[in-house]
């Protein structure tokens, strides 16, 4: 579970330090519904507001509320918007609205691209009352966000990223880091000595694991040393059931082995003492070929 990060240790309010963050370029998109009376939707395809085009304005709102977010939003960071932009889905008793924002920062546009959808929302609101109080603003939501530590977001949907692809010649040794790799449809890492004609062509381990290693005194650990073609970050890969397919990078890729018998005094053994492999990788078969690159996103597909 996440920690809430907007407490100093007084355990008082703060905007939090973003300093040391890298820059990435980062989008969020936001949606937001207004019902209204039909007759209240003809009258704003027909142009009959008393205060003018209601959508132009909406829009004009809410461009101008993602760059104001942190004016109203105590604990948000002032940050330079690259893009933002509202597009509208009017249907016969709703208007339904979608923001999205863009930025090349240190932090995300969650908050811009929230606030954007409410402010234009509040607006469509504002130009039709006189006409009809019983509007309802309802269901303001994030449905993506990219970019940042964390990675990717997709409501409803399960997210991961790379954050190396990893190679060896040999079985029973550690993996070098490549910069990509190219994987080929059921064979695996072209050049790794795991790929072949056989269920356990790709092996995944998440930083997860590393972590816990870490936690238990062993230093020094990088990405390869327990021999896995991909490490990951933000799906726990033990408990995806067998058979669940992944979306990584250009790739797709079946579950068909969790965890596997570790080799007797191979070279992860002897480097870090331990292998969390054995019981917390996994192994997949290639259905799709395609290169995978640090950073590239890891979707879990139903």
């Amino acid at each position: 579970m996440a920690d809430f990060t907007h407490f100093n240790q007084e355990g008082r309010a703060h905007m939090v330090e973003v300093g040391d963050k890298d820059i990435t370029k980062r989008t969020a998109v936001a949606t937001g519904r207004i019902r209204m009376k039909p007759e209240t939707i003809e009258m704003i395809k027909q142009g009959q507001m008393k205060k003018g085009d209601v959508l132009a304005v909406s829009q004009v709102a809410g461009i101008m509320g993602a760059k104001k977010t942190s004016d109203i939003i105590p604990m948000c960071h002032n940050i330079f918007l690259t893009g933002a932009n509202i597009r509208f889905n009017i249907q016969e008793d709703y208007i339904e609205l979608e923001a999205e924002v863009k930025t090349t920062g240190k932090t995300g546009v969650e908050m811009e691209a929230l606030t954007a959808a409410s402010i234009a929302c509040l607006t469509i609101y504002d130009m039709c009352k006189a006409v009809d109080k019983d509007m309802i603003i309802e269901d303001i939501k994030l449905i993506k966000k990219t970019g940042g530590k964390s990675g990717d977001y997709v409501r409803g949907k399960k997210l991961g990223k790379v954050l190396s692809v990893n190679i060896s010649e040999k079985k029973g040794v550690v993996k070098e880091p490549i910069k990509e790799g190219k994987f080929i449809e059921n064979f695996g890492l072209e050049n790794d000595a795991h790929s072949g004609d056989w269920h356990r062509q790709v092996s995944l381990l998440g930083v997860e694991s590393f972590n816990k290693m870490r936690d238990m005194g062993i230093e020094n650990l990088k990405f390869g040393d327990f021999a896995e073609n991909i490490t990951t970050e933000g799906i726990i890969l033990y408990e995806l059931p067998i058979g669940t397919k992944l979306a990584i990078g250009e790739t797709l890729h079946e579950v068909t082995q969790i965890g596997k018998e570790c080799h007797t005094g191979c070279a992860i053994s002897k480097t870090v003492g331990k292998c969390v492999m054995p019981k917390e990788g996994i192994f997949t078969k290639v259905l799709k070929g395609g290169v995978i690159k640090e950073g590239d996103t890891i979707e879990v597909l139903e």
